[in-house]
């Protein structure tokens, strides 16, 4: 297994998938990233995942990227008990980004129990504004108004953000692009 962290977390993606990609999602340089990300994402097995899943926070954010990407449900669970657990720094936005790929309605409710937990507890910054965005990006999808109970004067959000001032639209708009870019790469694969 040390091969998939090798493969994975060292080789391609120790540096990128922590959000720090979308700057270079233009050009051949990101065309060559995403393209490698959804073959991997289609590539990598199940027993590599668990391995990424079990340790640090690089081979779990990579995990849950693949997983995304190949958008491979049957994670679901375990990133749910993951996502809620909030163990290490960082991993949360990969498990948000694989739930808003998913795309339904229990991944929106998994993402509503997060932010009902951890927006009612500002002293915690984890991964609240990748949670509020990935939610964001599924009521869009299905039609839902999940965020709308975040939103209001005086509600969760409002009370969590204040303060580090979030800048909420701009990470709304930010998971959109990211969400997008992979939508393309894993078209442009078939």
């Amino acid at each position: 297994m040390p091969d998939a962290i090798d493969s994975y977390v060292i080789g391609r993606y120790s540096k990128l998938l922590h959000g720090n990609f979308a700057g270079m999602m233009s050009g051949p340089e990101g065309e060559t990233f995403l393209r490698d990300l959804a073959e991997d994402a289609s590539r990598i097995t199940d027993e590599d995942l668990e391995f990424l899943l079990d340790h640090g926070w690089r081979e779990r954010i990579t995990a849950a990227w693949l997983i995304g990407t190949g958008r491979r449900t049957a994670w679901r669970g375990r990133l749910r008990e993951l996502l809620l657990e909030s163990g290490m720094v960082f991993a949360g936005q990969g498990y948000c980004f694989a739930l808003a790929r998913f795309g339904t309605l229990a991944d929106a409710e998994i993402l509503v129990s997060y932010l009902d937990h951890y927006l009612a507890r500002p002293d915690l910054r984890y991964d609240q504004a990748w949670a509020l965005a990935a939610l964001h990006h599924l009521d869009a999808d299905l039609r839902t108004a999940y965020t709308s109970r975040y939103l209001r004067p005086g509600g969760l959000w409002e009370s969590w953000s204040a303060a580090d001032n979030t800048d909420l639209p701009f990470q709304k708009m930010y998971f959109d692009m990211l969400c997008s870019h992979v939508q393309r790469a894993v078209y442009i694969r078939r």
